[in-house]
């Protein structure tokens, strides 16, 4: 107990306030219990008496003895070794207030804290206080500083009985009370350490009360250890005091604290041989995730280098659909498999270096570089895949617009080319190769030549409707409509027909002109019939056509165009009737001329094929597809006004995410370079940040929902934002990315940090230089700069000796050293490691300084997994000395440390 003040605090996960707190709240108020007050009574007056005999004094009522604070203050200096200060010699009741508080000082300035424990309780002699002070006083100096594998205060304890009494048959430790009621516990702790005191075979686990005497018996006799407890109490009791049994076994532990030694040589094998398995079922998970990785990538990188185009919208679109499914659904998780690749392969190497082990090789193809190559393919595979598709839909649109247009434009003049051309039901080509001009009178003839006027008229009326034809067959080429050969087999024939339909036009008039010399009468109001009636109903013809023509439009502004063009057609309306009445009106008066002046004979106009009836039915159609256009394009606008919503609602959340996203980039990256808390404090601020931009994910999945709507409503810009989603689509993966790749550097940095005894104020100041010296706040520094860092840290360097520090740090000749570089040289030149040496000289401890070590000896001295372990692996021993089943232990340990080969 004299090393007290020397003692290594352990973190189990709680403070030493803490877990102190908790201690002295375990059962209080089961204190009341006259059974267990009995117990600690006797156990705690025993183990104070243990102490104060050493300064010539002992203690007979607890409560009574301690009233007056001197020998409470003893005590305490007894098991601390530090002097109090010096009491207050008085009787009166203040004096004995004033020393004991003295002594609940002390105990409070050694980190204990005390909950409802007053002087004023200790004083007038309150049992319940009392016990709980001595309590806090053995949990203190006692038990506190009892520490197994990384363990502490009663946990430790309690695993050091299970382990030390782990081989004995009918025991079973798991608490600190009904565990003991049969003594053999004790009898084991005895027999482990000295089996020349008791004979463990010939205990009975009926005779509780003569295994506890004689365990008590023994202690007290060869190992110093006073009886603290009651056998009859014990056995007595349903659940004997907690506190009691835990006093009188730490006890046990500081007497059989000198006989660790081999047990520590085995807990050190047991961590170095632990560290090894994990690490090999690390290199097995690193290849495993590997090869699917790769493999998936090996599949998915030919479909997306694939542009192949398809012949319609549909097929173009479930590509599309198909594409992005795998944005959305398979490539996510593919991107979170590299990340969490990348960190687990840099956690095995970090693990790697810290135990002194060789560095992880990954198969041929497996290295983290190849998976990075690969993945670069498939992203450029993928780049520009989803603008192809989009360009090839909006090619396709227009290929289908245009073949429609050309049909029933072509439909259209072919109607017009093939219809009749009089009243004879002939033919356009058989009235123009007729020679019935040369058997014609006078005024036939002249009919004819103005006949064949009106014709011409029509003719060239519809030469541009050719035109157009002829330019939407080309634009279809151009655009490698899939049907291209029927649209210029189609296009070629109108284009014949209609040089053929010139040619006979032009013949028919050379004829004509030659015997107009001889016809003088001319019915004027026939002729004027025809020449106003072929425009008029050309014109009605482009009107229907124009009404009834399909449009394609992408903005608000185009359809606003269209509908401008409209009223302005409209607003011609009014001129063309006028011109309707004038032309009806030169038939009225035809029919009125026969009337008045008696005229028998066929009211057709000899110059014309268009009847007024004619004109009357297209009139009537065109004033009914008026009102059925302005319903279309304001249909349309309405879907433009929809588009132009969807348009906003998607730039409304892109221009908030974009500007997260960079805001949370630019947190990281402040977090990542902070020196001034610790590294446990910027693993909290990470992990908030991960909590953070999880939460977001609901965000980016309704941007997802939002774009899919834009896309199927062929909607191919936003002026409104300048983020797509693939922006915020690379811009979340690298998010995601990086904070899971930061938050593996501190972790990294702790593991480091740990492993090897760094204080955190070596961290902050490891820190601080690198920040310091890295002028570019890139993240790495150059030679240059990490010359001078190490200089400004007390490295005498030479040039041999640089060139030899930047051969560990910079190993691939990069010429610039990373904070993980810096960190692990920092670690090397600053913690101490486990050697092979060090695990030699442990093993040498096991088998007793024999230069080989036997399997029942490692199956006794390490736990069977570890023990299983080492004999698998562990080559014979055949040096001097050998005999049937050694084992070297030496080529072992080398080997684990990569010395040697097994």
């Amino acid at each position: 107990m004299t090393q007290i003040e020397n003692m290594v605090q352990y973190d189990n996960g709680y403070s030493e306030e803490e877990y102190m707190t908790q201690e002295e709240e375990w059962d209080r108020d089961l204190l009341l219990d006259p059974a267990w007050e009995k117990q600690q009574r006797k156990t705690f007056t025993a183990w104070c008496n243990s102490h104060l005999r050493k300064a010539g004094t002992q203690i007979e009522n607890i409560e009574e003895d301690f009233r007056n604070g001197l020998k409470l203050m003893l005590l305490l200096e007894v098991i601390s070794g530090e002097r109090l200060p010096k009491p207050d010699r008085g009787k009166m009741r203040f004096h004995k207030i004033a020393n004991v508080n003295k002594a609940l000082e002390f105990i409070t300035s050694k980190g204990v804290k005390l909950v409802s424990i007053g002087a004023e309780e200790i004083v007038d002699g309150n049992v319940k206080m009392t016990l709980g002070m001595i309590w806090t006083i053995i949990l203190r100096f006692a038990i506190q500083d009892i520490s197994v594998e990384e363990t502490s205060a009663k946990e430790g304890l309690l695993l050091w009985c299970q382990r030390k009494t782990a081989p004995y048959r009918n025991v079973n430790v798991q608490n600190f009370h009904v565990s003991w009621k049969d003594g053999l516990a004790f009898c084991a702790l005895i027999h482990r350490h000295r089996p020349d005191l008791i004979d463990y075979a010939k205990l009975n686990k009926d005779d509780a009360l003569g295994n506890l005497n004689l365990a008590f018996e023994i202690a007290e006799k060869h190992l110093d250890i006073p009886k603290m407890l009651d056998a009859e109490d014990i056995v007595n009791t349903p659940k004997p005091d907690e506190r009691a049994i835990m006093t009188y076994v730490s006890c046990f532990y500081h007497a059989f604290a000198g006989a660790e030694q081999a047990e520590t040589a085995a807990n050190r094998i047991c961590k170095v041989l632990g560290v090894n398995q994990e690490n090999e079922k690390l290199m097995e998970e690193y290849e495993r995730l590997a090869s699917e990785l790769l493999e998936w990538i090996r599949r998915t990188t030919p479909w997306l280098e694939n542009r192949t185009s398809e012949k319609t919208m549909a097929q173009m679109q479930r590509k599309l659909e198909d594409f992005r499914d795998y944005r959305r659904l398979h490539k996510p998780p593919k991107v979170q498999e590299k990340c969490q690749l990348e960190i687990n392969f840099n956690t095995l190497q970090t693990k790697l270096r810290i135990s002194n082990r060789p560095a992880f090789m990954p198969s041929e193809g497996k290295m983290v570089s190849d998976i990075a190559s690969a993945w670069q393919c498939l992203e450029q595979a993928e780049k520009g895949y989803e603008e192809w598709l989009l360009t090839e839909i909006r090619r396709l649109q227009r290929l289908d617009h245009l073949a429609e247009k050309f049909r029933q434009k072509a439909t259209s003049h072919e109607t017009w080319a093939t219809g009749e051309y009089s009243t004879l039901n002939e033919g356009k080509e058989e009235i123009l190769t007729q020679k019935d001009y040369e058997s014609a009178s006078l005024m036939e003839v002249r009919a004819m030549l103005r006949k064949h006027e009106a014709f011409e008229s029509d003719l060239s009326a519809h030469q541009d409707r050719v035109e157009q034809i002829a330019a939407i067959a080309q634009e279809l080429n151009e655009l490698d409509y899939h049907d291209v050969a029927a649209v210029n087999q189609r296009c070629q024939s109108i284009c014949d027909v209609w040089d053929h339909l010139g040619t006979l036009t032009q013949k028919r008039r050379e004829a004509l002109e030659r015997t107009e010399k001889l016809l003088e009468t001319v019915e004027q109001l026939f002729l004027e019939y025809a020449k106003r009636s072929a425009p008029f109903n050309s014109w009605l013809d482009g009107a229907m056509e124009d009404l009834q023509d399909m449009f394609i439009v992408h903005t608000i502004e185009e359809v606003q165009s269209l509908m401008a063009a409209h009223e302005q057609f409209k607003a011609t309306l009014p001129e063309a009737d006028a011109e309707r009445q004038a032309i009806l009106g030169i038939q009225q008066e035809v029919q009125k001329i026969f009337h008045s002046y008696g005229i028998r004979g066929d009211l057709t106009n000899p110059y014309s094929t268009i009847s007024p009836e004619e004109i009357l039915s297209k009139w009537d159609k065109v004033k009914k597809l008026v009102p059925q256009r302005d319903g279309a394009l304001q249909e349309e606008l309405a879907q433009q006004h929809g588009n132009e919503r969807l348009r906003r609602q998607f730039a409304a959340q892109a221009n908030l995410i974009g500007p997260w996203i960079q805001t949370r980039m630019e947190e990281i990256g402040r977090c990542s370079l902070e020196i001034g808390g610790t590294l446990e404090d910027q693993m909290t601020q990470l992990k908030q940040y991960e909590h953070v931009i999880v939460s977001y994910k609901p965000n980016i999945d309704k941007l997802e929902g939002d774009h899919q709507l834009i896309q199927e409503s062929l909607i191919f810009d936003n002026k409104h934002t300048n983020y797509t989603m693939e922006h915020i689509r690379v811009g979340w993966e690298l998010l995601l990315t990086t904070i899971a790749r930061t938050i593996n550097d501190i972790e990294t940095q702790i593991l480091t940090r740990d492993a090897k005894g760094i204080s955190q104020e070596q961290m902050k100041e490891f820190r601080s230089s690198f920040n310091h010296f890295d002028r570019k706040k890139n993240g790495a520094m150059d030679t240059d700069d990490f010359r001078a860092c190490l200089i400004s840290m007390g490295y005498d360097l030479g040039e041999v000796e640089f060139a030899r520090i930047m051969i560990l740090v910079d190993p691939n000749g990069t010429g610039v050293v990373t904070f993980q570089s810096f960190i692990d040289f920092m670690t090397r030149e600053t913690a101490d490691t486990d050697t092979a040496e060090q695990v030699v000289a442990s093993f040498k401890i096991l088998a007793a300084d024999k230069p080989y070590i036997l399997i029942d000896e490692l199956r006794r001295e390490l736990p069977h997994d570890q023990a299983e372990y080492c004999i698998s692996r562990m080559p014979p021993y055949t040096g001097p000395g050998s005999m049937l089943g050694a084992l070297d232990y030496t080529a072992f340990s080398t080997a684990l440390y990569g010395e040697s080969d097994l």
